[in-house]
């Protein structure tokens, strides 16, 4: 099938998702009944609505091969189990996206691949720190109380900060933190070397393992196996470290560790 062919096939099946999502009753339905088969009663009760409504809605359903009808119960197809697995994603991915919007419209997003930014969702339940002008230290003050606190650490690092470096070195120091990963680029390799302090204390510490690349990096992406921190850069360019992602949960950590094995 030719690029023209599938762009024809994809616009098709688009308006078989603008049934889907243009009806609350619909995708209301395929939602309810995503993890257990419902009888009629149940789904009055959770949707509040009378009966003539749902069942007019489960025919249509019906009728697209989405939804059947096993004795009392409906329930998904095995089409619209995947049609509705795919509907949650890109309802969480919209909340996620929605939720950090000043986060991610002000930032060049090239750092991250296409494939992570479709699964944006995975970061739904982030928290975003922004520094303000009474407090222009609140995101990297979050961040170090998360480093802080970890035993391994893997950063990829896109930028020569000698503040950063001196946290790293303060942590790597102490006995808390076990071990630092960096994944950083040729250019900035070439800099720490230059620095005699940061060549000792940091890439040649036996806590550190490096990780050299060629390409240009354009995010900033801390986690351990407790937390996820992410900052980014200006469209213009220039790195931001007045807003800060921050997660804890696994969702985030898979996010992370995908992204940090694709650099």
């Amino acid at each position: 099938m030719t690029s023209s062919e599938t762009k024809q096939e994809l616009t098709r099946e688009f308006s078989g998702l603008k049934y889907i999502l243009t009806s609350g009753m619909r995708s209301k339905l395929l939602l309810t009944i995503y993890e257990n088969p419902k009888n009629l009663d149940d789904l009055r009760n959770e949707l509040k609505k009378p009966s003539a409504t749902i069942l007019h809605g489960l025919k249509e359903l019906e009728n697209s091969n989405l939804v059947k009808k096993v004795h009392k119960y409906y329930e998904l197809t095995s089409n619209g189990y995947l049609i509705t697995t795919n509907m949650i994603k890109l309802i969480e991915n919209w909340y996620s996206v929605n939720k950090g919007k000043l986060f991610w419209n002000n930032h060049d997003l090239s750092g991250i691949p296409d494939d992570m930014l479709k699964n944006i969702y995975l970061l739904k339940n982030a928290r975003y720190v922004n520094s303000t002008t009474s407090d222009l230290s609140n995101a990297m003050n979050a961040y170090l109380a998360q480093i802080s606190q970890a035993r391994k650490l893997k950063i990829i690092l896109p930028i020569y900060s000698e503040n950063h470096f001196k946290h790293l070195i303060k942590l790597l120091d102490g006995t808390k933190l076990e071990s630092l990963e960096l994944v950083i680029s040729e250019e900035l390799e070439r800099s720490m070397n230059q620095n005699e302090y940061f060549k000792n204390s940091l890439l040649n510490n036996e806590k550190v393992k490096i990780k050299i690349i060629k390409r240009k990096i354009k995010i900033f992406l801390t986690f351990s196996e407790e937390f996820v921190c992410l900052t980014l850069f200006f469209k213009d360019g220039h790195y931001d470290d007045s807003q800060l992602l921050i997660a804890n949960d696994n969702d985030a950590l898979k996010w992370a560790l995908t992204l940090s094995t694709y650099y």
